[in-house]
């Protein structure tokens, strides 16, 4: 049985460190194949074996982590529950910021009157365990499972701040007896909660923004449809829509599931689909696209394609199979957040203990702020916010990449391979000419009877050709074919052969009579296709596949990139020759078989160089598979090639440039997230143990500590924001 794929939230995770704990707990459960875990969106994706777990035995282990799974609901839903995160976060500040202010303006401006630290700590009271209740609760939840996270270090900190203090206003004789002053710091404690608050406030709200552009692609498609049927029409909810429904969609409404316009025509803007700015006229027969857009007239359509089937369904699996990635440079961060709060609490008390040995008063405030100022939510969401806002991007110009380790290899690409047919060329072949010692339209009769067996690109150009020149064509017996060379059959009793020069030599016919048109037409950059009728050579026809629009264009940006690139085509040299003047290649390797492909990419990362190619992901998927990258050019409709790293779904080869691009950026925006997160903790936490007091008199203030880290995170997902109006 194969294994089942889910999704669930994870909405009490505080920390990467939390992530880290629940993921190490759901891959050492046996069943469990594969879980990630992602602190970003608060969710793990799990594949587990049915025949040895159900659902519930999963959402067990997270439970016994000390979390709690919820079940993936309705976008609606999910989008509330994120505002009301958001919503609860801003109100727990500000309620936290008006206990606060006093608490701050008497102990910054020393106001002294009777009964000022009762006061204070009545005014805390409210601020450390009501409003920041959260902290206190999460760090008794990991405690109770012998664990430590974010929550820990907030509770530890802040909590420690408050019984010193609490302990200085109800037994202040204590301190005297020991010969130190009793102090309070009650203005710490409180300013530290409200600052984290307003931290992770802002946090929530950045993390919204973040993912705007995956939520958009998830609410692309609508609830309903207007069905048509016998008893006319009648709005159905999307769920109940069967394959081969009559739908009516008017002007401006959304396209509900995939389908083939049966009536009427349009314009419809697929932009957010494919990327293309240009609304693309549909009428009858034309495929289109759940999710897009109808701009002008009204429609009929069949609905071929529903629910985890429809072009929509599956760009949101593949960008959610790469939100659930992770690039191999966070593995390093996985194990440093695994034993980073641990780190942290050794860290603050050695702190501790060195400056009550060394100065005492000074050993309570170090203490505190080394707890407040580690913050591994940075380092948490240094990755996934990036990929996040990455994906989204992507998606938003066409471009679905598998996961996150073809992103960061398609920045580091050296040299790329075009497969001709259908990538350079629109993959439209059409027959331009014709030589022959017999009638054309004779010639055109037994080539087309024979080649409507075929599937071959070159095959469906004769056949068109035929039925523009309206031959009635007849059934062929004994098809054979050999790929990359010709096809055998039988027409009329005739023995009919079709296919390449070598072809005909190997079967012993004389293609000499047309020797000189070959040549001439293959300097032309056309194919040509022989045929011979009973072991003698009859004719020949020549086809052309026009080359891409931006194919040119294209191939200039790759080559200002310093990207190598090469051009692989089953062509003759002279043809090939033709072609890659015209597009400016300087490498090109001709009369490949399909199968030679993935010899080249081989003999190439031999040469040590990472190898992207860029096919159909058809017959060049052993080729595809075998690249670094392999970049599938999607026809629109049938986007899930599974042997490729990214997926250009309107095959518009400009895309290319813009998926590197985005690598490029994506991977920067990454690794100075992972800088900013890195050195804030390498810098802070030495800071806030006093390492600079003993020369310099510096001391870090804990509540300049709390601002500090409450900002690290929201930099670190500010920073991955930019990246969303990046141009490509």
């Amino acid at each position: 049985m194969d294994d089942k794929n889910i999704e669930l939230k994870i909405y009490d995770m505080s920390c990467a460190s939390c992530a880290a704990k629940i993921e190490k707990a759901l891959n050492d459960k046996q069943g469990i194949n594969e879980a990630k875990v992602n602190f970003a969106i608060k969710s793990a994706f799990i594949k587990f074996d049915p025949e040895k777990l159900v659902i519930a035995d999963v959402k067990q282990v997270i439970i016994d982590t000390g979390y709690t799974p919820e079940d993936i609901i309705k976008k609606e839903d999910a989008n509330l529950k994120e505002e009301q995160e958001y919503q609860e976060q801003k109100k727990n500040f500000m309620l936290s910021l008006i206990f606060t202010l006093p608490i701050f303006i008497i102990s910054m401006l020393m106001i002294e009157f009777p009964y000022k630290n009762w006061v204070l700590s009545g005014l805390s009271l409210p601020v450390i365990f009501v409003f920041g209740r959260q902290f206190y609760i999460g760090a008794f939840k990991a405690l109770k499972k012998k664990s430590v996270n974010m929550n820990t270090l907030i509770a530890l900190g802040t909590g420690a701040a408050f019984i010193y203090s609490l302990m200085s206003t109800v037994y202040p004789r204590a301190f005297e007896l020991i010969g130190q002053k009793p102090e309070v710091y009650y203005e710490t404690a409180t300013v530290i909660i409200s600052l984290i608050l307003l931290g992770r406030t802002l946090e929530a709200k950045a993390k919204g923004r973040a993912s705007r552009a995956v939520k958009e692609l998830m609410e692309l498609q609508p609830d309903k449809a207007l069905v048509i049927s016998k008893e006319g029409e009648k709005e159905v909810l999307i769920d109940d829509i069967k394959v081969g429904n009559m739908i009516l969609v008017k002007p401006g409404e959304k396209i509900p599931l995939d389908g083939e316009i049966i009536e009427g025509s349009s314009t419809i803007d697929e932009s957010m689909i494919t990327g293309e700015s240009l609304p693309a006229k549909k009428k009858v027969q034309d495929s289109i696209i759940g999710g897009t857009i109808n701009k002008t007239g009204s429609f009929r359509f069949k609905v071929t394609k529903i629910g985890e089937d429809t072009t929509l369904s599956q760009i949101i699996n593949l960008v959610k199979n790469m939100l659930s990635s992770k690039a191999p440079v966070q593995r390093l961060v996985d194990i440093i957040s695994g034993y980073f709060v641990f780190t942290v609490i050794a860290i603050a008390l050695l702190t501790l203990f060195v400056w009550l040995s060394i100065n005492p008063p000074l050993a309570i405030i170090t203490f505190v702020a080394v707890l407040i100022i580690a913050c591994p939510c940075a380092l948490g969401l240094a990755t996934p916010t990036a990929i996040m806002v990455g994906a989204g991007l992507g998606a938003k110009n066409g471009i679905l990449i598998k996961n996150a380790e073809s992103l960061e290899s398609a920045e580091k690409i050296q040299a790329i391979t075009f497969d001709k047919t259908g990538t350079l060329t629109i993959g439209e072949p059409a027959v331009t000419d014709i030589y022959a010692n017999i009638d054309n339209k004779r010639l055109l009769y037994y080539a087309a009877s024979v080649e409507k067996l075929s599937e071959h690109p070159l095959a469906l150009a004769v056949v068109k050709k035929a039925g523009n020149e309206n031959i009635n064509l007849v059934q062929a017996k004994d098809f054979k074919t050999l790929p990359g060379q010709g096809v055998f059959a039988l027409v009329d009793s005739k023995e009919i052969l079709i296919g390449s020069e070598s072809f005909m030599k190997s079967n012993n016919i004389d293609i000499t009579p047309f020797a000189g048109k070959i040549h001439e037409l293959h300097t032309e950059g056309k194919t040509v296709v022989c045929v011979s009728i009973n072991k003698q050579a009859r004719g020949i026809m020549a086809i052309y596949d026009p080359l891409k629009p931006d194919a040119e264009d294209t191939i200039n940006k790759l080559k200002s990139m310093d990207i190598e690139v090469i051009m692989l085509t089953g062509d003759k040299k002279v043809v090939a020759v033709s072609i890659s003047k015209k597009l400016g290649i300087e490498r090109f390797i001709p009369e490949l078989m399909p199968q030679e492909k993935v010899l080249v990419v081989k003999k190439l990362q031999e040469e040590g160089k990472i190898v992207a190619m860029v096919g159909d992901g058809i017959n060049d998927a052993p080729a595809l598979a075998q690249a670094n990258v392999g970049i599938a050019m999607g026809s629109g409709i049938d986007i899930a090639v599974e042997s490729s790293d990214i997926t250009i779904i309107k095959g518009n080869l400009g895309s290319i440039v813009k998926a590197f691009n985005l690598s490029k950026q994506t991977m920067r925006t990454l690794k100075q997230n992972l800088f900013f997160a890195f050195i804030y903790n390498v810098i802070a936490i030495p800071l806030a143990a006093g390492v600079l007091y003993p020369g310099f008199g510096i001391l870090l203030n804990p509540m300049i500590a709390a601002l500090a880290m409450a900002f690290s995170s929201v930099s670190v997902v500010t920073n991955s924001i930019r990246l969303s109006v990046k141009k490509l």
